[in-house]
């Protein structure tokens, strides 16, 4: 049997004013059986590096050639100079560049994953784009209808039915169809990503207690459990609603592969409890492999040493694991 390749990994450095470039720095090319490349302003990334005593090497990419122990750079030059925990609106445009670049390079075949660094939503809607995440934005780009949120910490897996939504829109956003077709691409990408044979997803419920019978709520009844029922009959191992208070404790988790969570914060405050400084968010239902951090710009420790790169570490980690998977399923494998 042939020795697995290693994948090509892209990192997009996200918000220059951000952590991105701090934690950037802080990898270890040598730790990763990967061959790595960054895409972001080389002066920027160098001089954050320099500022911060990091050794790591940046090299120029140039013709798909990745150099062993090194990181390779793709310049992309910033809009303005970006000084650490200062937005400027004036660099929107290159974030979202970075992310158009790294995407397409990745849908092109050029990169087995992209990872992705921290971005500020709101310095890009206040420059005048619509952007209400990562997600969604490589989801357009990917010509994707319906990308899923997995979050991953530790042994535990929680996707989301909804993302980033005001809490009074939750409810009017889930029926039938958006439950389907998220758990149909979560039990598809369990198999063919992580490799899990034959997953177990437990669902929660909407309400308190999940409904409890119709005293607390009605989307269980009429909704949700019809929902499930029909994809049961179709072979999809599931089980649920389950009052998400219950759903989240080591008994109940002992025999699931992933959670499914109604909305953003039913799932995901007990997942950064487990594990807010390895936590991985990524996107399924993609036809490339993306990974992120869990975590935000952190725009106050921008430019200090207090940063912390466990997420993107645990990041790339997840998507060499999900590259693998891929390369195993290739034809001739």
């Amino acid at each position: 049997m042939n020795p697995m390749p290693e994948p090509g990994i892209i990192i997009s450095s996200g918000e220059p004013a951000g952590i991105g470039p701090d934690i950037i720095a802080a990898i270890d090319p040598g730790r990763f059986a990967a061959r790595l490349s960054v895409i972001g302003d080389r002066n920027m990334l160098q001089s954050r590096a320099a500022a911060l005593g990091s050794k790591i090497e940046f090299v120029d990419y140039a013709d798909g050639v990745i150099a062993a122990n090194a990181i390779a750079v793709i310049d992309h030059p910033l809009g303005q100079p970006a000084i650490p925990g200062q937005l400027d609106c004036d660099n929107a445009k290159y974030v979202l560049g970075l992310l158009d670049y790294a995407c397409r390079a990745c849908l092109e075949g050029r990169f087995d994953a992209l990872v992705t660094a921290p971005v500020q939503k709101e310095i890009i809607n206040r420059a005048g784009i619509s952007f209400s995440g990562h997600t969604e934005y490589l989801a357009d780009i990917c010509n994707a209808p319906k990308p899923v949120m997995l979050l991953i910490a530790e042994q535990l897996r929680v996707a989301l039915v909804t993302t980033h939504l005001p809490l009074r829109q939750v409810a009017d956003a889930i029926n039938q169809r958006v439950i389907s077709e998220v758990i149909k691409i979560l039990d598809h990408d369990l198999r063919n990503r992580f490799g899990i044979e034959h997953p177990h997803i437990k669902v929660c419920g909407l309400n308190p207690h999940a409904g409890e019978n119709g005293y607390l709520g009605r989307e269980e009844i009429e909704i949700i459990i019809p929902a499930l029922q029909t994809l049961k009959a179709s072979g999809i191992d599931l089980s649920g609603p389950y009052p998400a208070d219950t759903l989240f404790t080591d008994h109940m988790l002992t025999d699931a592969d992933a959670v499914l969570a109604m909305y953003h914060d039913q799932g995901l405050p007990v997942l950064k409890h487990v594990g807010f400084h390895s936590a991985v968010n990524t996107t399924l239902g993609l036809p490339i492999i993306r990974t992120s951090v869990d975590h935000g710009t952190a725009l106050d420790l921008a430019g200090t040493t207090a940063a912390r790169p466990d997420s993107l570490f645990a990041a790339i980690d997840s998507a060499i694991f999900q590259a693998h998977n891929k390369f195993q399923d290739a034809p001739g494998a």
